[in-house]
């Protein structure tokens, strides 16, 4: 299993979090971009992400949960990310912005919230590199994961696997060893997580989800 640590905190500073995640086994950071419009908090500017991008020794795995996601991609090539996942329900032409990612030599990812269905993203599974699989409503950290996207994380593994394709599953929201055990067993291959991972114990913990 694949991690990618979010360093969105109540708790921690990000820099503090990013220099933990640098000593782990972690895969990526994630970068958990808000506008306030999207949705209704709001995180991290592209000049923020440029700073603490200098703090980071993995390669970042952005989330945009923004309402016009195209005005950041330009930006973020430039930095150490080899994902940029947008919403689909932040977007009306859903390939211009994958073909767009792609331009600049990057792995392009949808995200779909929690009440989308999985049959509205199909024409696309087979263009994307990652599917983002939202277990919780986007927008805060330390929600409970729903168990209600099980069957959409089945739904989509089958298409995969149907068509042959090496478009990966993630699952963001409420993960924990319990969780990503779930969601592993339904066909994901990584997991995004935040508040569980943000302790003293995130090295082993990291390790823990990477081995399920």
């Amino acid at each position: 299993m694949k991690v990618s640590v979010s360093f969105l905190s109540d708790h921690f500073k990000p820099v503090d979090v990013i220099k933990m995640v640098n000593n782990t086994n972690a895969d990526y950071i994630h970068v958990d971009v808000m506008d306030g419009k999207f949705v209704d908090n709001k995180t991290y500017t592209l000049s923020d992400i440029e700073k603490l991008s200098n703090y980071m020794k993995k390669p970042m795995d952005v989330h945009l949960m923004v309402s016009n996601p195209k005005k950041y991609i330009e930006k973020l090539a430039i930095l150490n990310v080899e994902y940029i996942t947008f919403h689909y329900e932040s977007v009306k032409n859903v390939k211009e912005l994958i073909d767009l990612i792609h331009s600049y030599g990057l792995k392009a990812g949808i995200s779909v919230k929690p009440h989308t269905n999985a049959s509205d993203i199909v024409d696309f599974i087979d263009i994307v590199d990652l599917v983002l699989v939202m277990s919780v409503e986007p927008g805060k950290s330390g929600q409970t994961f729903m168990n209600s996207v099980l069957y959409k994380i089945e739904s989509l593994s089958r298409i995969i696997s149907e068509k042959n394709l090496k478009t990966i599953i993630s699952v963001d929201g409420g993960i924990n060893d319990e969780t990503a055990t779930l969601v592993k067993e339904k066909g994901a291959s990584m997991v995004v997580s935040a508040s569980y991972l943000q302790c003293t114990d995130m090295n082993s913990r990291v390790d823990l989800l990477k081995n399920l």
